[in-house]
Parts: structure tokens; C-alpha cells; sequence
């Protein structure tokens, strides 16, 4: 909460729970020794993971909105929303993960690096030798500016996707000198991220109902599963933007007739956020859960829903994609040290076991914000994105606005086509759009031409040390980026 509130970052807390499971199985007295078994470093980790980034992100943030609203008395009612939006979120994805959609096999990027710590912990010798090298090359790197969790990423990650993710960062980054106009302006990544959005889905479609060509035994969720876990998480997204509206009196502002749209649209908007958020978690490690609250509060405003619902349209939104992505992270890390799905059962009650975790996770995180909450908005300390939120309600909308999304959308739509399932490149375009960060482009592309050269002269047997030192990048600058934003809290 202290990093959110002040810095307005929350630095990989999967890697900074891996650390700190290690730290817990190493003390010497019994209670801890038991922690050196890697499933229950995991599961620890997974715990501090849920209850740091799902807490901050997931919960606190939304209810900052109502707050910077003015309607202070509603902020207990966003709370709830947000930790329904929070554990529907985490559920989905439980019942979806190692699916054809959101594979174990996937990249996961700060997952792999969460099990290269936990491993190098226990097991020493040259991957621990690669994995300490390459932490302190990703904390220096990070001292000095420059994004070493995303040069670890590209080494892991789809090649174009990343290579994607770049182009869309240095497009951002410097459009007004390029082009001489700032692409946010005219909603350019918004409306790509409409358009690539809407097509991931349809493949996503796609992808679960045609008939299954790969064997049953390669994905422990299948097609039907998939379906099931998604028509589950939509019914109970209903349900939860329902029970919202009712304790926020949202039916006093709205007729009912726009009452119903705005439940319906709140589902919609949550499930597409977070199926979204996946995809770009899964093949970048980097995810715009915020950007696409925001493009989802600008379709409301289109719409015409009132401001107070607006802003619990953008904070229910909001609390689904970060536990989507982080909790993606934890159970690819669990896949790794359970085996990489060599054990089917073992991988599927070691999964359950992690969701269990993430839920207690959660719980703890509810109470410590129910206490301090106030402490934080009265003392003025938000989550600067929920300011942007708040004068985007107040803002108000044009019908400008919707034409420059339908422009931009087809597009976004184009290349995600023409990308494929596989490839994510309009969304993770649209993700590199959404952010301003030309550094990291700039990384992003060096570090992929780094990738290949490597590959095209020792081969594909250099891709594993290359993983190992990857983590070591993640985690490193994962680690320093804490630090570096505690001092800077404290100060």
C-alpha cells in the first residue's frame, strides 16, 4: 500500500515472496525446516504474492475512486465489489489455467523466473551461480534506469509478441516527434486495444470449441472445462455487479431499463478486462489492467451511465486482471516445481492447494485495508491512476471520442487477425501503446536482437542458462525496484 500510495508502482511480488519463502525455509527451528520442501515454498510464496499485489491492486485501488468522488460513504460498498471482482477473477483462472487458451506450457515470464529463485535456492551450484549473476546484472541495470525485468522477459517470452510490445512502447514514446502528435490524444491505443481485444476473444473462441487436434493428456483442463470456467466466472460476474448496484443504491440514479445494461456491461466489461490482461501476462509479463478499466469507463461514458456508477463500473473493472496475471505467475511457477504436469494428479491437488492459498492471501489483505484505509485517503495518499479515473469522470465525453475509437479499432483488429492466437501481436501492440516507457521499448528490441544472435550462434541448447540468467534479470531488478521504492516512500 505504501509503494501504490507513493511511488504509484507495486514491484513483482511473486519474486519478492520467492525470496522471502527461501529466507523462512533457512531458519533454523522446526517449524521452518518444513518450508524447505519446494511445493510449501511455493505455496508460502503464493500466499504473500495474493495478499501484496491482489490487496494493493485489486482492492484498495478501487476504493480510492469513490473517495476522490466525494461519496465517501459508498467506499465500504466499492470494497466489496472489489474483493467479488478479486476472487471471481482468481477462480476463473483456476479453472482455466493449462487449458489451450492459457497453457501451463505458456510463457508466464515472471513465473519462470519465481521457480528459477526457488530452485537456485535449493539446489545451488551453476544455476544458482547464473541465476546470482544475473540479479545483480538486473539490480544494477535497474540503479542506473534501465527496465531489466523487460530485457529478462524478452529472453523468455514469444518473439513477436515482444518484439510487438516494443514497437507499440517506442511508438508511444515518441509519436509527437515522429509524427508530431501525441497518439493518447486521439485515443490511437485505446482503440487498437478495442479492436485487438475483440478479435483475441473471438480466437479464444475459436480456439476452445473447434475440435481439439492435440492430445487429451497435453493440457490437464480441456475445451469443455474452459467453457464451463468462463460461463461460471460470467454468471457470478452478473451476480456480484447485481448485489453491487443494489448496496450502492445505483438504482436510485439509473431507469431500469439502464440499470440491467449497466449489470450486464459491468460483467462484460470485467471478463474481457481479465481475459485480456492474460493473454498480455502470459506472453510479455506485462499487463495493462489499468488501461483497459480506463477504455471500459470510456465506453460507459459513451453509453451514458452516471457518474457514481461510472466510477464503480471502472473500479470493479479494475479489481479483475492483476490477481488474473499474478496468480497466472504463481501457478506457472508451481507447475515447474511440480514437474513441469509429469504428474497430472499431483499438478491438479497442487494447484487447488495454491488457490487456497491465494484466497487466504486475499482475506488477509481485506482485513489489513479494512483497518488502515482511512488512514491513507485522509492523509491524502492514493494510487495516482485513481486520479485519472476520477477527472476522466468528471470530464465528461464526445462524440470525437467514440469516432476516434471506431477508427483505431479496425486497425487493432487487423493485425490481431492477421497475428493469430499464437502470436498476441495486436494486443500486445496495443499494450505497449497504452504505456509510456520508450526505455523499456528500446530494451525490449535490443534485448530480442541479444536473444537471436545467442541462438543463431550456440544454438538451442543455450536457451536454458539463457532462462536461468533471465530470472536472475527479473528478479534482480524486481528486488532493487522494491528498495529503491521503499527509500523512497520512507523519505
Amino acid at each position: 500500500l505504501e509503494l501504490l500510495t507513493r511511488t504509484g508502482i507495486t514491484p513483482n511480488t511473486s519474486i519478492i515472496a520467492a525470496i522471502i519463502a527461501i529466507a523462512v525455509s533457512r531458519i533454523p527451528i522446526t517449524v521452518c525446516r518444513s518450508f524447505r520442501s519446494l511445493p510449501r515454498q511455493n505455496l508460502l510464496q503464493t500466499v504473500i504474492s495474493g495478499a501484496t499485489f491482489g490487496g494493493a491492486n485489486a482492492i484498495f485501488l478501487p476504493m480510492g475512486i469513490l473517495w476522490l468522488l466525494g461519496k465517501t460513504e459508498l467506499v465500504p460498498a466499492m470494497m466489496i465489489g472489489a474483493i467479488m471482482g478479486l476472487v471471481i477473477d482468481s477462480t476463473i483462472l483456476y479453472k482455466t489455467f493449462d487449458s489451450r487458451a492459457y497453457p501451463a506450457k505458456g510463457i508466464w515470464p515472471p513465473g519462470v523466473a519465481t521457480a528459477e529463485c526457488i530452485i537456485a535456492g535449493d539446489k545451488g551450484g551453476k544455476r544458482a551461480k547464473l541465476l546470482g549473476i544475473g540479479g545483480v546484472a538486473g539490480a544494477v541495470g535497474r540503479y542506473f534506469g534501465i527496465p531489466m525485468d523487460i530485457f529478462g522477459v524478452c529472453w523468455i517470452g514469444n518473439i513477436w509478441a515482444l518484439t510487438m510490445f516494443g514497437i507499440g512502447l517506442l511508438t508511444r514514446g515518441y509519436s509527437p516527434t515522429m509524427f508530431g502528435v501525441d497518439v493518447n490524444k486521439i485515443y490511437l491505443p485505446h482503440g487498437m486495444m478495442i479492436g485487438a481485444g475483440l478479435i483475441a476473444i473471438v480466437q479464444i473462441i475459436i480456439l476452445i470449441v473447434r475440435k481439439e487436434k492435440v492430445k487429451v493428456a497435453e493440457y490437464t483442463t480441456t475445451g469443455k472445462q474452459f467453457g464451463r470456467g468462463l460461463g461460471m466466472g460470467f454468471i457470478l460476474f452478473i451476480v456480484a455487479a447485481a448485489i453491487l448496484a443494489a448496496i450502492a443504491g445505483l438504482y436510485t440514479q439509473m431507469s431500469p431499463t439502464m440499470l440491467v445494461g449497466f449489470v450486464l456491461f459491468a460483467a462484460v466489461a470485467a471478463l474481457v478486462s481479465e481475459l485480456i490482461v492474460g493473454i498480455s501476462a502470459m506472453h510479455a509479463g506485462w499487463f495493462p489492467a489499468f488501461a483497459t478499466a480506463l477504455i471500459f469507463l470510456i465506453l460507459g461514458m459513451i453509453i451514458g451511465f452516471p457518474p457514481v456508477p461510472l466510477a464503480f463500473l471502472v473500479g470493479f473493472t479494475a479489481s479483475t486482471g492483476p490477481a488474473f496475471a499474478d496468480m497466472g505467475y504463481d501457478l506457472k511457477a508451481g507447475w515447474i516445481l511440480r514437474g513441469r504436469g509429469k504428474y497430472p494428479e499431483f499438478e491438479r491437488q497442487g494447484r487447488r492447494q495454491q488457490y487456497y492459498a491465494e484466497l487466504l492471501g486475499f482475506a488477509v489483505a481485506a482485513i489489513v485495508i479494512a483497518i488502515f484505509y482511512k488512514n491513507y485517503f485522509m492523509g491524502d495518499l492514493f494510487p495516482p491512476v485513481d486520479r485519472v479515473f476520477v477527472s476522466t469522470i468528471l470530464a465528461g465525453t464526445s462524440p470525437e471520442v467514440t469516432k476516434y475509437l471506431l477508427m483505431w479499432a479496425i486497425p487493432g483488429a487487423i493485425i490481431q487477425a492477421l497475428g493469430g492466437p499464437s502470436r498476441q501481436i495486436g494486443v500486445l501492440f496495443a499494450t505497449g501503446l497504452l504505456i509510456f516507457n520508450p526505455i523499456a521499448g528500446w530494451t525490449a528490441l535490443i534485448s530480442i536482437l541479444v536473444r537471436v544472435a545467442l541462438i543463431k550462434k550456440y544454438g538451442k541448447e543455450i536457451e536454458s542458462p539463457m532462462y536461468v540468467l533471465a530470472g536472475g534479470f527479473i528478479a534482480g531488478s524486481a528486488l532493487c525496484s522494491f528498495g529503491t521504492a521503499t527509500l523512497k516512500a520512507r523519505a
